[in-house]
């Protein structure tokens, strides 16, 4: 039987803030994968007295099947696209399909972007502590493509912050992040939602209520 380790996404994001404490004096920036991770990122940010915004990210389906991954881009002042080299190999796309894709991704970001932030500017995030949080990882495909985006945008510090993440996984993406938090690395996994007593599915109106509330408060 699954232990079920956190009541809901704020408990689990007030345990991990817990955890990194010690970055509070380091001025970070709160970063969450939404929208199960704004809750989370939410009660981080607010024990660490850090601003905190959503990093959206957009996976590039393959052509007629689009659960396949051949990369993903990635928000910022400057959107980064990752591709997996080993599924464009296999799959061998167009040139053309990958821009196109690329360009309907980008489009959809802007729309959830405008959605959850508004009129609000992003955070800068170069030469700045910058901590990606989720509510947990599974397989790990949009933190991996995640945390290469922000690499780019060369953070003084990148830390990966999540509740739980199966063990190996952690150990694939410790190799992406100058530091990475985890509550708990159960060895049997199978879904995030399993150590969660409460999980159901955040709304973009419990995103866009956090992330203004957040922005309320003072720096």
């Amino acid at each position: 039987m699954t232990p079920v380790l956190f009541r809901d996404r704020r408990d689990a994001g007030r345990r991990l803030a817990a955890a990194l404490a010690e970055y509070r004096d380091l001025r970070p920036v709160v970063l969450a994968l939404p929208r199960g991770g704004v809750p989370v990122g939410f009660e981080v940010a607010r024990a660490l007295a850090a601003p905190l915004d959503v990093l959206l990210v957009r996976k590039i389906g393959a052509p007629g099947y689009p659960e396949l991954g051949l990369g993903a881009v990635i928000d910022g002042a400057d959107p980064h696209v990752v591709l997996n080299d080993a599924v464009m190999r296999e799959v061998m796309p167009s040139r053309d399909y990958v821009e196109a894709e690329t360009e309907r991704q980008l489009a959809e970001i802007e729309r959830r972007r405008h959605l959850y932030r508004g009129d609000r500017p992003a955070p800068s995030v170069a030469g700045r502590v910058v901590i990606l949080v989720d509510d947990g990882i599974a397989t790990g495909g949009t933190v991996t493509a995640a945390l290469q985006g922000l690499a780019a945008t060369r953070p003084a510090r990148l830390v990966l912050a999540v509740p739980v993440a199966p063990p190996e996984v952690l150990e694939t993406l410790s190799g992406l992040a100058d530091d990475v938090v985890c509550l708990s690395a159960p060895s049997v996994f199978g879904a995030v939602g399993r150590f969660y007593q409460d999980f159901d599915q955040t709304t973009d109106e419990e995103v866009i209520g956090l992330l203004a509330e957040a922005a309320a408060r003072p720096a």
